[in-house]
Parts: structure tokens; sequence; C-alpha cells
């Protein structure tokens, strides 16, 4: 949707979309990241410019160390992820800030409140405070655009990496974006400094002192700076807000004043005071951890926040309302019900379906991690014992073996995605062989990044553009590592898949099984016709419902195949055993 004013054009955008929009009229030339809700469509948005090279990294930490590379070669360079992403990315970040840069180099690091999508709700300030750099948090749209060119500014006058704090809300709203024209950014000229750039021990100690001098420099900076500002109101309420909370805030306070910050780190200490000095009651209201509410108690302010509100959840304007305020916003209709829970599950036609299946036939421990086959844990499949994170699953296996013994591990699996795989699961199985593992692995080969939306990889032999590259080959991948029992089977292939299975958990020696089948929604996945259920075959033994398909729907009466929804896998057809499914259309209709 466009918008035309007299000069201007405005365009309804997603956060995420806004964000790119910024990083384009920037003038930034270089962007990197690993797919991660709710920061995927950043990168996928910046792909669209022509002007910016763009790429999917094999995980966060070699995304920032390019973007580094690329800030401190001149040019303006980004880097993207999810909170649980800068964990990995972190090693990088905190010596960056001692280095930091030549281009203006920002990461964009989005928060999940509420966890949507999310195995945490860490509070990616907290990494900021003790990395020393600079936090944006834009509110809407608009500001996500006018945020990421202004963290290009200060990363260049303060020489220091930037972050712009998305949350899932703010990333994944629409607001209306007014659109300029590209910067015209000349990529600066590299000087060799090694005293800047080498944190061996003897720069690193200067550079640290000039950390410290930045974060003053900083601090006198957020006073001034046009991103924090003063709304007044009624004075007898104060609240000091930031990101979506100032929106939430807007709405279930109404006419009362507000600091709202949009650099939350380092805080505007003086604008804090001058703002609670003329308030009667004060409050912080702020998602997550009480990262302002803390400063402006050590600060000695007088403020009310995590005691009233929760440090857990996304916050709403209901919420606010109803434990600040103990009012409620008036009902606009009477209807009482809400929407049936629907609970997440994997997709008909899931190639993970078939693996999960063997997996809880054969009664095995199976450790995890992060990617639509963590599914795998809910009923009825119920296969997934444990979740930590990316490529957690190798390595907490081979400690298990290491705790139990061969014997008694034998019943243990590590399953891992493609993706995942490629992310962050290398190492561990390199550990695994390394330390004379006996484990078997099994990676779930859906032939792309499923759960952020079909992303690429190196291991699908295309770019963040679609364009053909080098295709990482796993199996050899994993016979380079030393790996020597190495076999790709059909997750949908039952018999073949157990057969493997067993065999593999039984060798002595570390063990490596491709369940490689496509991800049923790519494009080009064709399967056969759709599925129905014979009812006078059926004799309602529930053993097709124990796969846990959507398409597949207890009647209570009877048990019958949605053909809407059905792709035709015949994964139910397989394992029943009366024949009772078969082509829609054929005599068993």
């Amino acid at each position: 949707m466009f918008l035309r004013g007299e000069t201007t054009m405005k365009k309804l955008m997603l956060g995420n979309e806004a964000i790119a929009r910024g990083v384009y009229e920037a003038g930034a030339t270089v962007a990197t990241a690993y797919p991660g809700t709710p920061s995927t469509e950043i990168t996928e948005n910046i792909a669209k410019y022509d002007e910016i090279y763009s790429e999917w990294a094999p995980n966060e930490k070699v995304a920032l160390e390019v973007a580094i590379g690329a800030s401190v070669a001149g040019a303006r360079a980004v880097c993207a992820m999810k909170h649980v992403g800068l964990n990995v990315a972190a090693d990088p970040l905190f010596t960056a800030s001692y280095t930091g840069v030549n281009g203006g180099l920002v990461l964009f690091v989005a928060d999940d409140p509420g966890m949507h999508s999310s195995q945490n709700e860490q509070d990616t300030r907290i990494m900021a405070r003790g990395a020393k750099v600079p936090v944006l948090e834009p509110s809407d749209s608009s500001e996500c655009k006018e945020f990421a060119k202004a963290a290009f500014r200060i990363s260049e006058e303060f020489d220091t990496p930037v972050i712009v704090r998305l949350t899932t809300r703010v990333a994944h709203s629409q607001g209306i974006v007014e659109l300029s024209d590209k910067e015209d950014y000349r990529i600066k000229p590299y000087v060799k400094d090694p005293v800047k750039y080498v944190m061996m021990p003897a720069m690193a100690r200067k550079r640290h002192l000039a950390v410290e001098e930045r974060m003053a420099r900083l601090r006198e900076y957020a006073d001034n700076s046009p991103l924090n500002r003063i709304e007044w109101g009624d004075k007898k309420i104060g609240v000091i807000t930031s990101g979506i909370s100032y929106q939430y805030s807007r709405e279930a306070f109404g006419d009362v004043s507000y600091l709202k910050l949009g650099m939350v780190h380092p805080l505007p200490e003086k604008l804090i005071r001058e703002f609670a000095g003329q308030v009667e009651t004060l409050y912080v209201i702020e998602e997550l951890e009480p990262f302002i509410e803390n400063q402006c108690l050590k600060m000695g302010l007088k403020v009310i926040g995590k005691e009233l509100l929760p440090v857990t959840g996304e916050y709403s304007a209901a919420l606010i309302r109803e434990k600040v305020l103990g009012k409620s916003f008036e009902k606009l209709n009477n209807l009482e019900d809400t929407a049936p829970p629907r609970p997440p599950v994997l997709c008909a036609g899931c190639p993970h379906r078939g693996t999960y299946y063997v997996l809880k036939k054969l009664r095995l421990t199976v450790t995890g991690d992060i990617g639509c086959y963590t599914l795998g844990a809910l009923a009825p499949l119920e296969s997934l014992d444990t979740c930590v994170c990316m490529g957690a699953g190798i390595g907490m296996a081979h400690g298990m073996e290491k705790a139990l013994g061969k014997e008694k591990s034998r019943k243990t699996v590590a399953v891992i995605g493609d993706s995942t795989f490629i992310h962050s699961g290398i190492t561990g199985l390199i550990d695994m062989v390394y330390n004379k593992g006996t484990g078997t692995v099994i990676i779930l080969d859906n032939s792309i990044t499923g759960m952020t939306g079909h992303q690429h990889h190196p291991a699908t032999g295309f770019t963040i553009r679609g364009e053909p590259t080098k295709q990482v080959d796993l199996v050899k991948l994993c016979q380079a590592v030393g790996v020597e029992r190495v076999r790709v089977c059909d997750p949908f292939d039952l018999e073949g898949f157990e057969k493997a299975v067993k065999e593999e958990i039984e060798a002595d020696e570390p063990s490596v099984i491709i369940a490689r089948r496509s991800c049923a929604l790519l494009k080009g996945v064709k399967f056969g016709p759709i599925l129905s259920i014979d009812s006078e075959k059926c004799t309602r033994c529930r053993m097709c419902m124990r796969l846990g398909c959507p398409a597949i729907v207890d009647r209570s009466d009877h048990i019958e195949i949605n053909p809407t929804q059905c792709v035709g896998c015949e994964l139910c057809a397989r394992v029943c055993r009366f024949g009772a499914i078969g082509k829609a259309g054929d005599s068993n209709e």
C-alpha cells in the first residue's frame, strides 16, 4: 500500500520491512544474518535491494564477523538476528566493542517477549550493557526506519557497534513509513591500524580505556538526543517507557506525561531526573527485565514498576491498565467466549512425522534442539526429550553416553535439522568422534530452513536470492570429520528407517542417519492423490491418530481425513493394518 503526499511517498510497512528500508536509505552495502523469528524478514527485505550485498550465513557468529569485516573495510554493514542468536554472536560482539568501527556497524536484534517462537525470554539490553554498546529501541515502523539510519550515524560518530533492539510486536506490526532517497554514502578508506584492530592484550588494554571514554560521551549524547523526548500532559502521573511499551502505555494511561526513550543504553540520566522532578507519581513501564527501573532506583528516584508488572510475558494496554491503575477497558461487545486453543503441530506431509513415529515405537531417548522438529515433544508423537539450543542435542547425547556408559546409552539418539547441523551441529559431531563416542545422530534433512519460513542454507545449494551455488554434501561432510557409518534414509519408509535406526544404535562407533525428505510445503514437492478412510474396513484402532497428522480427525463415532488438509503423503496408509486408508475415490472411500 502506497500513499503519496505533496513531495513524499508513504508506504504501509512491517517493522522489519521498515528496518530494511532504513538500511537502504543509509547507504549500507553489506547485510548478513542467520534467520530467526522475529528478525527473519529484515534480511529477506534487504535482499530485495540490488545495491546491498546480502547473505544467509551459517550462524550468527559468522554473520557478525562478516559484517565486522565489511565495516573495517569502510562500508556501512548490518547484521540481523533474534535474541538467542546474539548469544552465538557474543564472542565477536564483545571484542568489536573494543576495536570500534570504520564504516557504521549496526546489529538488529529482535527479542521475543511471550516466547512466541523462542526457548527463552532473555533481554538484549542486558547483553548490550555487558558489551558496552549503545542500544536504540523503536516503537513503530516509522521509527524503525529512522532509528536504523540514526544508528549508522551514532556508530560512526562514537566509533562503536550499535544495537537496534526490536520486539516481536514491533517487528511484525505494520505502520505508515515515509520513504526518502538513498543517502550518498561513500565507502571510507581502510587504514592499517593494528593498535585499533588487533586485540592482543597490550592493544586491548588501551582500547578498553577508549570504550569507557566512549560510554561517557554517549551518556552526554543521550541527554541531548532527539531520540529521547518528553511529552508533557497531566503531571500527576509520569511514565518512563520505550519501544512497544510506549504504545501500550499511551493507550492505558491516556493524557499523562511521558518520557519516551529511544536510546535505552546508556540512559539519559539528566533528562530522567528533570522529568522525575516534575511529576507526582513516576512509573517505569518496560517488558522483561527491570533494566530502566533498576537504574532509576540506583539514581535514588522513587519509581513504580515491577512491583506491579510481571517480568515475564508480553505486555498489553489492558494488562498495564489493570495492574497499574486497577481499571479495565469497557467491553465493546457481549462476547464471553474466547477462541479455542490451537496447539502447534507438524504440517500434514511433514517428513519429521515418520522419524518420530519410529523413534517413539523404539522407545528411544531423543536429544534435540531448535526447529520445526521440536514439535516432536508434543502428543501424540512425544518423542523429543530435550531442547536447549541450536546444536545442543549432539553434545547432550554424547554427554549422556559418557555419564551412563555405552550399553546404557544405546537407547539414546540425537536429532538435528539440516540447517541447524550447519549452524552448530558440526562441532558437536567432531567432539563425539574425537572423544571416541558411539552415539547416533539423525540429521532431519528437509532441504530448507523450515521453521523460519523456508530460507536457504549452505546445504541447499542456493543463496538468499535463489542463485545456484556450491552445495554442502552432508554425507561427505560427516565422513570428513571421521564418521564411517553414514547412511541416507527416507523417513516415510517406516520399515526401512526402523531397521536403519536399530542397526546404528547397536554399532560400536559413531554413526549418522540422514533422514532425507523435502518439506511438504516447498514448491515443487508433490505427493499422490488425497486419501480417505473406508468406514467399513476401519476398526477404529486409532493407529493413524498416533501420527498426529492434522488432516486426520476423530469424529467420536468415526475417523476421517480432511480433504482440504491431506497432501497424499500416504504415511497413514502405511501404519493402517487393515487397509482402510486409500486414495479418495477408490473402492475404499
